[in-house]
């Protein structure tokens, strides 16, 4: 049996995970790139039962549709914003990793009902972006075309999911995600077949790329937490920094030892014990 769906007014059908709570607190979790609402199954399990969880499947992710090709972070927001509305969520805590910082950095700055009560992000992408490296020309790209023909990057990652290469993608998250810790059999099966689901590599790198809201951080008055690993691979600490930077001093920062990418593999009692203290 699949997920629940929402249809948004776009043609778009949105997939989710629900877990009810007790209390009056709602979390949504925002996954990152190359996963779905799937990656976030410990994180629900673990935290606090008095929290209602949603974890939602951004277009072209998991079990949600992607009829429309994304081209900038604001198509995921706006997606997400509708299937918030549709659903009547209100006193929202949104936790984005990695991309999913990205979509709801944005959704904060959009957020004209106030569904929205406070924001974590965790391993996020920057405020200004993630800038796209051609290593074969050894510079940043300059335009779609070169990100979704990448031949270094984004091509072999494209085939080792369209071929269901499982033992390719392993070899490619051991290398930047799980460095260290690594899922058990179970979890680590079903989130490498979870990853070959995606169908919008190119468009998300695209996305990432040109996102910016440095001139509208401002606009974000909810509070903020922003988690990240001392060894995280993917995004760097300078990255990081930006986000702390352009916040200005605003947000609370936690770094995490011995954390990567992944901090619902690598620490997750850490990150969950942040998460709740951060909404409480």
């Amino acid at each position: 049996m699949g997920l629940p769906t929402v249809a948004l007014e776009n043609g778009e059908i949105i997939a989710y995970r629900h877990r009810p709570g007790t209390g009056d607190k709602t979390i949504v979790l925002i996954h990152g790139n190359m996963t779905s609402s799937l990656h976030w199954d410990t994180v629900m399990e673990a935290l606090d039962e008095k929290y209602t969880i949603y974890a939602v499947d951004l277009r072209g992710f998991g079990e949600s549709s992607y009829s429309r090709e994304i081209e900038r972070i604001e198509d995921f927001s706006h997606d997400v914003e509708e299937w918030m509305a549709k659903l009547d969520l209100r006193n929202v805590t949104l936790v984005g990793w990695s991309t999913g910082g990205a979509v709801a950095m944005d959704m904060c700055i959009d957020d004209t009902e106030h569904r929205i009560e406070k924001c974590i992000l965790v391993a996020s992408a920057s405020t200004r972006g993630y800038p796209f490296f051609l290593q074969a020309q050894q510079r940043i790209a300059e335009t779609k075309e070169e990100i979704i023909h990448d031949p270094f990057v984004t091509v072999p990652v494209e085939t080792m999911q369209r071929m269901k290469n499982y033992a390719g993608i392993q070899a490619v998250w051991e290398q930047l995600i799980y460095t260290h810790y690594k899922p058990d059999h179970d979890h680590y099966g079903k989130y490498l077949r979870d990853i070959c689901t995606q169908q919008n590599l190119g468009d998300v790198y695209y996305a990432l790329h040109t996102f910016d809201i440095t001139d509208e951080i401002d606009e974000i008055q909810v509070p903020m937490l922003i988690i990240y690993g001392d060894r995280d691979y993917v995004v760097s600490e300078k990255m990081t920094q930006e986000i702390i930077t352009d916040f200005g001093g605003k947000a609370k920062v936690l770094k995490i030892k011995d954390c990567g990418h992944s901090p619902m593999v690598d620490q997750l009692n850490i990150l969950t014990t942040a998460i709740q203290k951060f909404i409480n």
